[in-house]
């Protein structure tokens, strides 16, 4: 009984202040995004890299919930535009954003929310894994795009260019943020709602 007390007094104590763990959810999830554009491998025939990043969007509305995983991605754009180096290979300002990835990386922010939308009341797995494939969809989307309305290409060369390579890397990362979703999600909640 006093192992019980004790593990809910902690337990208490460590998501008392929701405040302070909303702050610390929204950094933790721009940092990971920031460590995740420094994960990249560069494709000779199209100007966007692979990167980690996707992972850590995915995850963001996944465990942070709709709003503050939308928070820690505009916290991450927004560090990039003031001029951090935290884009892809260092890059930074308001000018990178209008560059090849811009249309992405606008839609990590579309697709934090849509994805803590979407599992906020089902922690199927199934639902999960249409949430993450909802949320790809709109950073493909949004990318592919930037790169026909911003760029000028045509929208066969945009996917080609901009979604193709890209899919079977994001399966994996569906398929490992899914496992991670489904292992804490239940505590996300506690912890973020």
């Amino acid at each position: 009984m006093h192992n019980i007390s004790i593990s809910l007094l902690k337990e208490k104590e460590i998501i008392g202040n929701k405040t302070a763990m909303s702050v610390i959810g929204v950094s933790t999830f721009a940092l990971l995004t920031w460590i995740g554009a420094y994960v990249y491998i560069p494709l000779d025939f199209t100007p966007v890299p692979i990167t980690l990043q996707t992972l850590f969007v995915f995850l963001s509305g996944a465990i942070l919930g709709k709003r503050l995983g939308a928070i820690s991605q505009a916290a991450y754009l927004g560090m990039g535009v003031l001029g951090m180096p935290i884009f892809t290979a260092g890059g930074f300002g308001a000018l990178y954003v209008l560059g090849p990835t811009g249309g992405y990386i606008l839609g990590f922010i579309v697709s934090s929310w849509l994805i803590g939308y979407m599992i906020r009341k089902n922690d199927a797995i199934g639902s999960i894994i249409t949430a993450f494939v909802s949320g790809a969809t709109v950073i493909f989307a949004l990318g592919a795009g930037w790169l026909v309305f911003g760029l000028g290409l045509n929208i066969k060369q945009a996917f080609f260019l901009g979604v193709l390579p890209f899919i079977p890397g994001c399966i994996i990362k569906i398929a490992i943020a899914a496992i991670i979703t489904k292992n804490y999600l239940k505590r996300a909640r506690q912890i973020f709602s």
